[in-house]
């Protein structure tokens, strides 16, 4: 009989777990129960258990991500269609402002259908844009109204200045390194009459001449450094080149203002929240690859024999893409938000960030304004393994003038046993700011291209709470976003042991102490509260 060395505490029940070797992997292990199967999961199949005899309403759900593959495998029925337009006649057949958005729309991209693949990232937009202004100024030197500015173009600076400073000093070891590493590969390679190799093939040169045996030495060093015996030559040389240009990116975004590449295509005045008909429909092409990860992960088709299970079954996924690759636009997400609830959306998943939002007052409105018609936001609380009471991560609930929005959860990323570790060693955290874990570690679900992968994120964590919290509406319509936020923080898997804390592994923290309810989300959990809720109603 295996010792018991774990407690977990859940809403339902208490779970021994015993100790053994690590669990293996399971694709979909996010959505098991902990009490019967020993993974960390959410309890799905048991939340629907209780829902038995229930109708479901259909609501829909929105994706503010970086786009959508429509025609995905598992996705299809699930994809909103919006019936008032008229698909590919030109025309703005609702009226919206939007032409021919009938699966959702592109912020990103201009109107004859060309979408933004690529974008800078805001720190350096903000320190390039702002430099003239802010640079040597103390803040009791600032206008009040350009304060919250000035510290974002401060952190911005504080950024790209420890990136630049660390890259001067790195780059010339580096090159160093690279230089004799390719010199010592050359001699190895004429020694072993092959143009790659590992470390196990360094073997038989130990007892050759003081040049040859050198150069396998300098070799053995390094592929001791990257501690995996399949690694090659190759490889390592590839890893230190991806390395040596990220440290040249560094040096370049602190050097030279970022080019415009949203709005050589958009077109719009970007400051003016009121020009809003900008884009296009076309959601796929160029990195609409983590809109349909997230999406899958939601309200992929349950029970259908293919690919993979999503959480929520009676759901429309809205897709409105706002995020390329780089950091987004506050702009585009204030009307990604708005676009949603517009259309009908009832939860909206958010899974984005950056570290400065220079213009917040946008996106503040615009989570207003989805609170106002009841319409409920969760956010992945980002991958820095920070603490983001200290370092906050943009967009957050706290609005400029100090209150916070009700509307909004934010969500850091868990894992188990079969992952490697219960709190995402990625995940930021905050005993104030992050309000519940979800799993975010090997996440299997839908790709582009009808195919599937296992995929790490709060982005995935992301949208594990938005399919419980979407799960919760539909089933319980008369629920407010406050309410399922409540459900949300109140009930859960409780997890009394010390953890590895994200960011800081040799550190070993209370699991409790990572966010507001210190749990992780159990949709069975969640269910009974919402019945307790609605009979109370």
């Amino acid at each position: 009989m295996k010792k018991t060395i774990l407690l977990f505490c859940s809403f339902l029940s208490c779970i021994f777990l015993s100790a053994q070797q690590p669990t293996p992997k399971k694709e979909g292990w996010h959505l098991l129960d902990p009490a019967s199967t020993g993974y960390l999961g959410i309890s799905l199949d048991e939340a629907y258990k209780l829902l038995e005899g229930r109708t479901p309403s259909h609501i829909i759900v929105a994706v503010i991500d970086s786009g959508l593959d429509t025609a995905q495998e598992d996705l299809q029925g699930v994809i909103w269609v919006n019936e008032k337009e008229i698909p590919g006649n030109g025309i703005d057949d609702d009226g919206n402002g939007y032409i021919d958005d009938v699966h959702g729309w592109n912020f990103d991209g201009s109107a004859a259908g060309e979408n933004l693949a690529r974008n800078s990232h805001e720190i350096t937009r903000v320190y390039h844009n702002w430099r003239k202004e802010f640079e040597g100024k103390k803040e009791n030197k600032i206008p009040a109204d350009r304060r919250f500015l000035f510290g974002q173009w401060q952190k911005a600076a504080s950024i790209l200045e420890a990136e630049y400073k660390n890259a001067t000093q790195v780059l010339p070891r580096l090159l160093e390194m690279q230089k004799n590493l390719q010199g010592a590969k050359k001699v190895v390679e004429l020694a072993l009459g092959k143009s790659d190799f590992t470390s196990a093939d360094l073997k038989p040169l130990a007892g050759e001449n003081a040049i040859i045996h050198n150069s396998a030495t300098i070799w053995y060093n390094m592929f001791d450094r990257f501690n995996d015996p399949t690694i090659t030559s190759n490889a390592v040389m590839a890893n230190l080149d991806t390395y040596a240009g990220q440290l040249n990116t560094a040096v370049a975004r602190y050097k030279t203002p970022p080019e415009d590449f949203r709005g050589q295509l958009t077109k719009d005045n970007y400051e003016d929240i009121n020009d809003r008909s900008y884009g296009n429909n076309n959601l796929k092409t160029s990195s609409g690859n983590h809109g349909t990860l997230v999406s899958g992960t939601i309200a992929a088709v349950r029970h259908n024999g293919i690919g993979m299970d999503g959480i929520a079954n009676d759901v429309s996924i809205m897709a409105v893409r706002a995020v390329p690759g780089g950091d987004e636009h506050d702009k585009d997400v204030a009307l990604a938000i708005r676009y949603a609830v517009d259309n009908g959306a009832r939860v909206i998943n958010m899974s984005f960030g950056k570290p400065v939002s220079p213009y917040k007052h946008l996106v503040d409105d615009a989570v207003r304004y989805a609170a106002s018609k009841n319409v409920l936001l969760v956010h992945g609380s980002g991958n820095d393994g920070k603490d983001i009471t200290k370092d906050i991560f943009y967009p957050n609930p706290v609005f400029l003038e100090g209150d916070t929005a009700s509307n909004y959860i934010t969500v850091g990323a868990s894992g188990d046993r079969s992952t490697g570790a219960i709190a995402a060693p990625f995940s930021n955290y905050s005993q104030r700011s992050v309000d519940v874990f979800a799993p975010g570690m090997y996440i299997y679900t839908t790709a582009a291209n009808n195919v599937y992968e296992g995929a790490d994120g709060t982005s995935l964590a992301s949208p594990v709470a938005t399919g419980v919290a979407a799960l919760l509406v539909s089933y319980f319509p008369r629920l407010t976003p406050q309410d399922i936020k409540k459900i949300m923080v109140q009930t859960g898997t409780t997890v009394p042991a010390l953890v590895a804390l994200p960011g800081e592994p040799e550190k070993q923290v209370p699991f409790s102490t990572l966010s507001v309810s210190g749990k992780i989300i159990n949709a069975a959990a969640a269910v009974k509260m919402a019945m307790e809720m609605e009979a109370a109603k």
